[in-house]
């Protein structure tokens, strides 16, 4: 393969990762949404999506592979592919996240309209504002950026586990609330599993960029 073509092929790859988190993106915003709404047909749409997300997932890892395969790549093109591969199956989990969200709105939809103590649009919309973040920094090759995503972590997990605490509270205080409390707890620790999953898109933007691997540092 001439560099030329290699460059190409790069270019390719990167295209079809951007193509995903597009869609996934747009999947975490649709579930932030319906939830918000109710709206069960924006959940079914999210539903939809996975068989989607999935292929190009596939498609994104044969890429990879056939360039890691044919070109033996060094230095920086490796990182890249191999943060490509990373980073692609974090937005596949992402777009699981969506999913899981959607399936559990769907199920509240059985339920009376309910008052809960857990700001869940607050929660999804910082865990889409860091995935957002973090490919941001893909996009612009930008480590510092990335490295602010990482940041954002701390506040998505404590609002997850005030979840857990206002839900535990209010289980035990009116145990005929349960259904609905505990679909609202999962959405909750999907939307919270969101966040970690952008939190290792930054990482491996930072590994691709500057050749570092920040994983399991203390913040």
């Amino acid at each position: 393969m001439t560099r030329i073509k290699f460059t190409q092929s790069l270019d390719e790859l990167k295209e079809k990762l951007l193509a995903m988190a597009g869609m996934v993106e747009q999947a975490i915003q649709r579930t932030i949404e319906a939830y918000t709404s109710r709206d069960l047909a924006l959940c079914h749409l999210v539903i939809g999506s996975e068989q989607d997300i999935n292929r190009m997932e596939r498609e994104i890892d044969q890429l990879a592979i056939d360039l890691l395969a044919m070109e033996q790549p060094m230095a920086r093109d490796l990182r890249f592919i191999i943060a490509v591969i990373r980073i692609n199956a974090d937005l596949e989990r992402v777009g699981d996240q969506a999913v899981s969200v959607a399936r559990r709105v769907r199920d509240l939809g059985m339920f009376a309209s309910l008052d809960l103590p857990v700001d869940v649009p607050r929660l999804g919309m910082l865990a889409a504002a860091m995935v957002r973040k973090a490919l941001q920094a893909f996009i612009e090759e930008n480590a510092e950026l990335a490295q602010s995503v990482l940041a954002m972590d701390d506040e998505v997990d404590e609002l997850n586990w005030g979840a857990y605490r206002a839900i535990g509270n209010l289980i035990r205080a009116n145990v005929d609330v349960t259904d609905q409390a505990l679909n609202v707890l999962i959405i909750a620790r999907s939307l919270e599993r969101v966040g970690d999953h952008a939190t290792n898109i930054a990482e491996d933007v930072i590994f691709w960029v500057r050749g570092t691997d920040v994983r399991h540092e203390a913040k």
